[in-house]
């Protein structure tokens, strides 16, 4: 800590040498009586507090905390993370440099506290002109298995992982959408602790790893999404899956009004599961009960509450130490049954990665042409003149979308930044100027890509599943046919 940091406050320039820094760090220490211990890549500040006794905090009592300026340390932000209650550990992420890189996490003891900070600290102004963003941060305990013999049943591949991994609790199977008697070629792995987890994903990740002779994919299920009690408590949507393709909305309706005539008020069916609408909470509850685990169509569909969209700002941590909007809610766009979501209970995200091994394949959609004879009449019209259906691109649908609107076009900011092998990833920015000054001011999403196509695809439908619920279901079901895995 000898390096010398510069940090202006209120204006003024203030000289902050390493000695000061340690000096201040000691400082807390000894008010709070919190331990502090350095270790790869992370400074430690409790876990546990002083007198705390037994196990530690559970899940979702720890938040994620971005933007915070490179010159700043515990003395200074553990007060303010202090108001919103008891810190169990504050977790400073560090360079070799002695700079921190611009994020942390805090745990607090209960998760009360940790949703208080979430509130009163996202966005806070924490140095003039510097806001941080604070958001939940889940402990991942869940591995994504791909590449899994289709043949196999739930208790073999949960017998299978038992035998290679340690601390597993449960193994989530979905069975395919064409033929139930076979899975999806892959499948979910719940562990007993986020350590457990990493440990088991350690173990599988070199790619050289099998199972029934068959080399399995390995990376981390993307973490369900944390909606709090007060809003699920208002949630009168089911959210209905295992469905046969062949199985129409009218037939889902029909079903679900069967227990109480009239009480659904609309369904949405993408694929093999469906999202279905009631006009009073309690009738959805009621039917969750009764038809979780009926058949419809010869399948047995599993039926739970609906998770609704976040529509507040969320923050998390990007390539350079600064956050963007969370895209977690980005519903996208597997359509084979070879491909390998990676999200429990919601559609797969988009097959963006950082390797770049993923690349969009040509659209399913039918595209047919016909012969243009001589003398054919044409009629000029404008774009904006046709119907939605006509559009095969998430570019061209917020185009069109936005005209609808009476706002001005999207405008498109192009970014970039270089993969660990070399590679040149790119993302989208778009404003949407109508709306700029709103609680949105951008959108974009958290995943790169390796050709601009799939950059300026990819944030043009991130926008619009987030410009509107409804016409998000219009673009998953749009981008559904356009992109595979």
């Amino acid at each position: 800590m000898n390096e010398e940091n510069t940090d202006g406050t209120n204006g003024c320039s203030k000289v902050r040498t390493g000695t000061q820094n340690e000096a201040a760090l000691l400082a807390l220490m000894e008010k709070t009586g919190y331990n502090m211990v350095q270790e790869n890549g992370q400074r430690k500040f409790g876990g546990p507090p002083p007198g705390w006794e037994g196990p530690p905090p559970p899940r979702g009592c720890e938040v994620f905390v971005g933007k915070i300026p490179r010159d700043m340390y515990e003395d200074e932000l553990v007060p303010v993370f202090e108001r919103a209650g008891k810190i169990y550990e504050f977790r400073l992420m560090m360079e070799f440099s002695g700079e921190n890189r611009g994020y942390a996490f805090v745990m607090y003891t209960t998760k009360e506290e940790a949703q208080l900070a979430i509130r009163i600290l996202n966005n806070y102004e924490i140095r003039p002109g510097k806001f941080i963003g604070v958001c939940v941060s889940l402990d991942n305990c869940r591995l994504f298995i791909g590449a899994i013999p289709k043949e196999k049943k739930k208790e073999e591949i949960l017998d299978e992982m038992k035998k290679v991994t340690e601390g597993v609790i449960d193994v989530i199977v979905y069975p395919s959408a064409t033929d139930k008697t076979k899975n999806r070629g892959f499948a979910f792995v719940e562990y007993e602790s986020h350590r457990a987890a990493a440990m088991a994903r350690r173990k599988l990740i070199p790619g050289t790893f099998q199972l029934w002779g068959h080399t399995i994919q390995v990376d981390w299920a993307d973490p369900e999404k944390e909606v709090d009690e007060e809003t699920m408590q208002r949630v009168k949507v089911l959210y209905v899956r295992n469905l046969m393709i062949s199985t129409t909305e009218e037939t889902i309706k029909v079903e679900f009004n069967k227990f109480k005539p009239g009480a659904v008020e609309r369904v949405k069916k993408l694929r093999d599961y469906a999202f279905v609408h009631f006009f009073n909470r309690e009738d959805a509850v009621a039917a969750m009960s009764v038809m979780n685990g009926k058949c419809i169509d010869g399948a047995s569909i599993e039926v739970t509450l609906a998770k609704p969209v976040n529509k507040e700002n969320t923050w998390r941590q990007h390539l350079n130490g600064q956050i963007s909007p969370n895209s977690e809610n980005l519903i996208v766009f597997a359509n084979k049954e070879e491909s390998h979501p990676k999200t429990l209970g919601k559609p797969p995200t988009l097959p963006a990665r950082l390797n770049g091994q993923h690349s969009p394949s040509p659209p399913e959609i039918e595209r047919c042409t016909y012969p243009f004879f001589p003398g054919t009449k044409l009629t000029p019209i404008s774009m904006y003149s046709l119907k939605s259906s006509h559009f095969n691109s998430a570019v061209m649908h917020l185009d069109y979308y936005c005209n609808k609107n009476n706002w001005a076009p999207p405008e498109y900011y192009l970014y970039s930044t270089t993969s660990q092998d070399g590679k040149v990833l790119l993302v989208y920015k778009i404003i949407i100027p109508a709306i700029a000054n709103g609680s949105q001011s951008y959108f974009m999403p958290d995943k790169l890509c390796t050709t601009l196509e799939d950059a300026k695809e990819l944030a043009a439908q991130f926008t619009l599943l987030h410009l509107d619920r409804e016409h998000s279901l219009f673009s998953l079901d749009l981008c559904r046919r356009i992109w595979r895995k």
